[in-house]
């Protein structure tokens, strides 16, 4: 008999609900939805929390200055080897080029960075050039926004290996549009290939 596959890595929440984490399609080049979606955003692009880096290389990739911010070493380091540009430091950390950004990307659920949407996009507001653009991808729509503490799991030989617990965020599409004017933002949300994103512009 064949062995069971182990399953993937997950985000747990305090209150027992569960997030698969599709790590294939975080560590694979920019798909054509999201090559699609940078080449509408000015640059310079600033894409926040970066992982692997997939999105900055793809920028880097038509020509256009980029730059990936991850507080992960292993990010830094996969970014790299893309040979993109790429600085292990958190969002809210002094950046290079504050105040100068034209876009600033928040893929993969990063709009739950801090555990507080709004904190994150008062931040942004901040890095982006007065005519600046925020590209967030959201939850669909029905799914519900919560703030929650999370942990991220993952299984091996020993048996399940978790990570410590953080404040994180979810947003859906029916929220997001006025969670961005809460931050000064007007915006549209974008349904492309099955995933939910919405384009924000300075007011």
């Amino acid at each position: 008999m064949a062995a069971r596959p182990k399953p993937g890595p997950v985000l747990r929440s305090t209150d027992g609900s569960v997030t698969p984490l599709h790590v294939g399609a975080w560590r694979a080049e920019a798909d054509e939805v999201e090559r699609s979606l940078i080449d509408e955003l000015p640059a310079p692009l600033l894409d926040v929390g970066c992982g692997p880096g997939r999105i900055v290389a793809a920028a880097a990739a038509q020509g256009r200055p980029a730059l990936g911010i991850d507080t992960a070493p292993s990010a830094r380091d996969e970014t790299v080897r893309r040979g993109a540009a790429v600085l292990t430091r958190s969002v809210f950390d002094p950046l290079p080029g504050e105040g100068r950004w034209r876009s600033v990307v928040l893929l993969d659920g990063n709009i739950g960075i801090g555990g507080s949407p709004n904190a994150l996009l008062a931040r942004v507001r901040e890095l982006l050039h007065r005519c600046g653009v925020v590209l967030v991808e959201v939850a669909p729509p029905g799914a519900g926004s919560v703030a929650a503490t999370v942990r991220v799991e993952r299984h091996a030989r020993a048996g399940v290996q978790h990570g410590p617990w953080f404040p994180w965020a979810r947003v859906d599409a029916d929220d997001i549009e006025a969670t961005l004017a809460r931050a000064g933002f007007e915006s549209i949300t974008l349904c492309r290939g099955g995933r939910w994103f919405a384009r924000g512009e300075l007011s």
